[in-house]
């Protein structure tokens, strides 16, 4: 069967030679941090703590021997309260040659939050991983994929190559970063207060590329209690890396070892990476890798488009649209 092509023209990119699509596996090592954030008493709870610690106890060396197996090396984002907790855990998956990425301390809430406490949640999330498995991460994804118009500066400020918590494509590029966490929609296109050198590589997710949607669930904390099933899940999966196949793009899943290495799911999984290593020119690799080829090969460097409401009702709203500019290749 022949899938169609719909590429992604906002977000124009080649890869390496031999290759015409990527492809990322990618681990969210929560654990017990999401439901923390979420609930501080659910400490409290036994059994909701035995459901998350399976993933570092449990689900990540199940996970890591399937890798192995596979021969591909996948990014996990590890919260700094977990390489805390499981410090061995952290340093197999450094020794068995995989990416470490940094997400946040507990899993913080980020919505609306100000510059000074996501950097104190960065800064304390680095010092973690530093401590912990000697190594300072270059990829980051915000909690929740809740990013903050703030947040791209505060990870150029830190050196981050990367981000992978926005929505808005199919395939990574390079993302303005903006001067500050005010976004003031009144400066003028030629004024220099709106423009920054820097830029950080944008690696897009989808919702539908979580494990989270298909088969979270936890009574009180997260779900409807419809758990789907593994052959539903690895079918629609298919679908979609086979489409970002067609077009060239960049597919991302998403799994939490709580959940996706549970037995069957983790058999799916499998499966799933046997069937997108088996696609054609697929490059199936680490997000850090991802960013360093979008980094060194494309020009193009995007903003986003702002909306602001004022407080008072009946006053519309304002749109700043996006931009994009150019800038030559090092």
């Amino acid at each position: 069967m022949t899938t169609n092509s719909f590429p992604d023209e906002a977000h124009p990119i080649t890869w390496p030679e031999g290759f015409k699509a990527a492809a990322s596996f990618t681990f969210d090592v929560d654990a017990e941090s999401c439901t923390i954030a979420h609930d501080p008493t659910s400490t409290r709870r036994m059994s909701l703590m035995s459901h998350q610690s399976y993933g570092p106890r449990i689900a990540v060396p199940r996970l890591l021997k399937i890798l192995e197996r596979q021969e591909i090396q996948g990014t996990f984002f590890i919260p700094g309260f977990t390489a805390e907790s499981y410090p061995d855990v952290v340093r197999r998956i450094v020794d068995g040659g995989h990416e470490v990425a940094h997400h946040g301390y507990l899993h913080e809430p980020m919505q609306g939050i100000g510059a000074a406490a996501e950097a104190s949640y960065l800064d304390r999330g680095l010092e973690a991983l530093a401590k912990v498995a000697g190594v300072r991460p270059v990829g980051y994804r915000a909690p929740w994929w809740e990013l903050n118009w703030h947040s791209p500066a505060l990870l150029a400020d830190r050196g981050f190559l990367y981000d992978s918590s926005l929505l808005d494509g199919d395939a990574p590029y390079r993302m303005a970063v903006a001067p500050g966490d005010s976004g003031d929609s009144d400066l003028g296109e030629g004024d220099s207060r709106d423009i920054d050198s820097r830029d950080i590589v944008e690696i897009p997710v989808d919702w539908a590329l979580d494990d989270w949607e298909q088969y979270a669930f936890y009574p009180g904390v997260t779900g409807s209690g419809v758990i789907e099933s593994p052959a539903k899940v690895l079918e629609m999966w298919t679908l979609e890396a086979e489409a970002h196949h067609a077009q060239g793009s960049c597919f991302v899943l998403t799994n939490h070892p709580f959940i996706s290495g549970r037995p069957s799911k983790a058999v799916a999984l499998e499966q799933l990476i046997e069937r997108v290593k088996a696609m054609d020119g697929m490059w199936v690799t680490t997000m850090e890798r991802i960013a360093e080829h979008t980094k060194a090969t494309v020009n193009e460097i995007h903003s986003h488009a702002r909306i602001e409401v004022p407080s008072f009702p009946g006053a519309g709203a304002s749109f700043k649209p996006a931009r994009v500019r150019e800038t030559a290749l090092s």
